[in-house]
């Protein structure tokens, strides 16, 4: 396997085994407290992540579809707007964005559902990974779904995702902390 590749591979797991040690110290039944009421819940700040996943991947999965196996380069690199994302998605650094409505959850689904959902992905994500193997990724270009204006190649891509996880998982551990400091 690439080694570009495999250290997405081991950021996925990074933020999947971040998750199992959430599920493991919140209540199931604390999910959807709020640490203040414009502040997301454990459970929305996963649950958005799925809303992110479940979005990126059809998108990256349709041109990999139809994808040569060219040859991938011995080192992959992101591009100028991806490497931008990226960066600015950096956890504990950088200013707060709102996001677009078609990403913010309803913060209702029970945790098993939530924890379940983003395993279901995280394996998802690496076996396209996986399959992408040999592939240009580097030259594949998708377009956010955040903003049909932005277009940033697939390793790029590939990239933001468990950086945008780890940013989020940060945050939820963050509102468990003041939630649990509350009592």
């Amino acid at each position: 396997m690439n080694p570009h590749l495999q250290a997405v591979i081991d950021e996925l797991h990074s933020a999947s085994e971040r998750l199992r040690r959430l599920a493991d110290t919140v209540p199931a039944e604390r999910w959807a407290e709020r640490p203040g009421p414009e502040r997301w819940s454990v459970g929305e700040c996963i649950a958005h992540l799925n809303l992110t996943s479940q979005a990126y991947m059809p998108k990256i999965a349709a041109i990999l579809a139809d994808a040569p196996r060219t040859g991938a380069p011995a080192r992959f690199r992101r591009d100028f707007l991806g490497w931008l994302i990226w960066r600015v998605l950096e956890p504990g650094k950088g200013g707060k964005a709102k996001t677009t409505a078609a990403f913010i959850p309803t913060g209702t689904e029970p945790a098993a559902d939530i924890i379940a959902t983003f395993e279901r992905l995280q394996r998802e994500q690496e076996e396209m990974i996986r399959g992408s193997e040999g592939m240009p990724l580097h030259k594949l270009k998708v377009g956010s779904p955040f903003s049909d204006k932005l277009k940033y190649s697939i390793y790029s891509a590939l990239t933001i995702l468990p950086r945008h996880q780890h940013r989020h998982l940060l945050q939820a551990e963050r509102a468990w902390a003041e939630i649990s400091a509350r009592g």
